[in-house]
């Protein structure tokens, strides 16, 4: 049994490495890699888009494959969508745990405003990360967020999927903060009510975007490895 792990937007591995960890900790063969652009500089990070990350994200699925018969996908934020993204290249994904997923596009006025931005010579704008209520802890992510990849998001990713979740079967392990600053969960209710499997909501109280790491860590990983395990002898 295997997990790829995925990481969010300007984010990096570590802000889902406390799963990844509790997944190698219950025996399972895990892939966590560090999506093109992240964790190095925004610089490198402009240069990037959605067929960059999704490319490396196959190219993990594939090293996993060659250990584990049986795969899960778990992802944060644009994990998330990836996780989705994964899934319906690989419909044989045993289950998907979804943790504050990005699934649908933002507002045509919001996409039309950031490509005024880019047309104007921006590159950058202020950064999302760190959304974490738990005053200890600090996410690694950037201080800016690059315009031209998060359009790529929103056109390249989420606007061909945000119709397609009906075609995904696996079972959907789906944990929303009830508090989110980053993605409106919006986002989870319209995965949630279009997912064509069976869907495990969990609503958090007390964490704010980046879950993974806030207040309800070790909840969410209690869930996934009971979800993981449910999924891996189905």
């Amino acid at each position: 049994m295997g997990a790829l792990v995925l990481h969010g937007f300007t984010g990096n591995p570590s802000s889902m490495r406390i799963q990844a960890e509790a997944l190698a900790s219950a025996g399972y063969h895990v892939e966590l890699p560090r999506l093109p652009g992240h964790g190095t500089t925004v610089e490198e990070m402009i240069t990037t888009d959605w067929s960059d990350w999704t490319g490396e994200v196959e190219a993990a699925y594939r090293r996993l494959a060659e250990r584990a018969d049986t795969i899960v996908v778990a992802g944060l934020s644009m994990g998330g969508s990836l996780t989705l993204w994964t899934a319906l290249q690989h419909p044989e994904v045993a289950g998907i745990v979804c943790v504050n997923p990005a699934t649908m596009p933002q507002a045509g006025d919001v996409v039309e405003m950031v490509k005024g931005m880019v047309e104007d010579g921006a590159e950058v704008m202020p950064g999302i990360g760190s959304d974490i209520a738990d005053p200890d802890v600090t996410e690694l992510a950037y201080a800016d967020t690059p315009l031209q990849p998060l359009l790529s998001l929103v056109e390249d990713g989420l606007a061909p999927m945000a119709d397609r979740y009906g075609d995904l079967a696996m079972p959907l392990l789906l944990i929303t903060s009830k508090q989110d600053h980053v993605v409106e969960p919006a986002n989870s209710e319209h995965l949630a009510a279009n997912h064509g499997g069976e869907v495990e909501h969990i609503w958090l109280e007390r964490s704010y975007h980046v879950a993974t790491q806030d207040y309800d860590r070790d909840l969410i990983n209690e869930k996934m490895i009971e979800f993981v395990g449910r999924v891996a002898g189905a």
